[in-house]
């Protein structure tokens, strides 16, 4: 009697350290931001010049994202994972040891740098682990870090940091780092390098949809951070300020919900989710702008809306755009947070708390609009899935746009990538 064979499946172990490196990446990231005023008091600054080292570090990754592409893009794909979780586990070491400010900012400078690394390569080595119409599927599973990080590593962290002294805890996930690479050494496959010389990144420009991707990530992520980089201040505002554990809580369970639906759904329905994590995030952050807003409600909006977007703009662009055009998006996703942290430090300093959810309307406003126009490319109702390995790769000669692409008759709005 003849058997069905078994349909394609995803290879969970290599994929879930991928995923791990991620919240890594993330958790480094913010973990200052909850023991800010200990660290500041610890190496003689202020908290505002101990803040600089979350910006420092986003925008690190965001500036660094094309230069290093380029660079190692002969590496052995698994070689360069590596040394960008050396690099982490480095950086983290130091910082819970290093005695002065300017050490401390080295050190997370160069890890900003390793996790563009990380960044970069986390779309493309989920594609090459996974037969085509998983793709979607593999994309969210690397990027369940980004909302594990935000709900459960940086309270944690925090709360490590308050019982245990933030030098320990930036020990513990140096720890981390260790066990991490361990797991990638034994359980990722290695990938080649890019044969040939690389293509600049910035022919993926001129591929049709890559630059209505890139619009819609850079508002989303300014008016993301916008908000929740002041979000003690937005809550004190609206006189909230001891829900603030709750509230974060809520925001950050949401967007594992967010991002377990768009897991499910995105190899089918990526245009759709789009919108709706779009309008979700608008929706919360028109309820915020109420005499008395609902808070738990705007809360769930938001990060339903903020946990979902991350696999669906990364697969958008490298649907669009290949690998050039994922490089891309790792550039404009950490400049913007990085932008984001310090548009939103200006509006607070010159016009209060109360301005900042009118400054994530007026940027996911043409967030949506954008979506909703890109219906041919960018955003396209049924995905055209590309195979590792073909034109879009890094590689490839750059393809010509069709006569007309990001213009009118594409359903494509005409977008400078230095908008938003």
């Amino acid at each position: 009697m003849a058997t069905t064979p078994p349909g394609p499946r995803l290879r969970w172990s290599p994929l879930l350290a991928l995923a791990t490196a991620a919240f890594l990446g993330i958790v480094t990231e913010a973990l200052p931001a909850g023991v800010l005023p200990e660290m500041a008091r610890d190496l003689r600054v202020g908290e505002a010049a101990m803040g600089q080292s979350l910006t420092g570090y986003a925008l690190a990754t965001g500036l660094s994202a094309i230069p290093l592409a380029r660079a190692t893009a002969h590496w052995p794909r698994k070689r360069l994972v590596l040394a960008a979780v050396a690099v982490l586990l480095l950086a983290d070491a130091v910082t819970a040891l290093s005695p002065s400010y300017p050490l401390t900012m080295a050190v997370r400078i160069a890890a900003g740098v390793a996790v563009a690394a990380i960044w970069s390569e986390l779309v493309g080595y989920a594609r090459r682990l996974t037969p085509p119409a998983l793709h979607g599927r593999a994309i969210a599973v690397t990027g369940v870090g980004v909302p594990l990080a935000l709900s459960l590593g940086i309270p944690l962290g925090t709360w490590s940091g308050r019982l245990l002294g933030w030098r320990p805890t930036f020990a513990l996930v140096a720890a981390l780092a260790a066990a991490l690479l361990l797991w990638i050494a034994l359980a990722v496959p290695d990938a080649p390098g890019h044969p040939g010389r690389p293509a600049p990144v910035r022919t993926a420009l001129r591929r049709p949809g890559v630059r209505p991707v890139l619009f819609v990530t850079a508002a989303y992520v300014l008016a993301h951070n916008v908000l929740y980089t002041y979000v003690t201040a937005l809550l004190d505002h609206y006189g909230a300020g001891g829900r603030r554990d709750l509230l974060l809580l809520v925001l950050g369970l949401a967007a594992v919900a967010g991002l377990a639906a768009t897991g499910t759904l995105i190899d089918r329905r990526l245009r759709h989710l789009t919108l709706a994590a779009t309008a979700a995030f608008l929706t919360a952050a028109a309820l915020l702008l109420l005499p008395a807003p609902p808070l738990l409600l705007a809360a769930g909006l938001w990060g339903l809306g903020w946990g979902s977007v991350a696999p669906l703009f990364q697969t958008a662009v490298a649907d669009a755009g290949g690998e050039p055009g994922q490089t891309l998006l790792v550039a404009t996703w950490n400049t913007a947070m990085g932008l984001g942290g310090a548009a939103g430090g200006l509006l607070l300093d010159l016009h209060g708390p109360g301005t900042l959810p009118w400054s994530a309307l007026a940027l996911l406003l043409p967030a949506l609009a954008v979506t909703a126009l890109a219906r041919r490319h960018g955003f396209p109702p049924r995905r055209r899935p590309t195979a590792p390995g073909n034109a879009d790769g890094p590689w490839a000669a750059p393809r010509a746009a069709p006569l007309g692409d990001g213009d009118r008759g594409t359903g494509d709005v005409p977008v400078s990538p230095r908008a938003g």
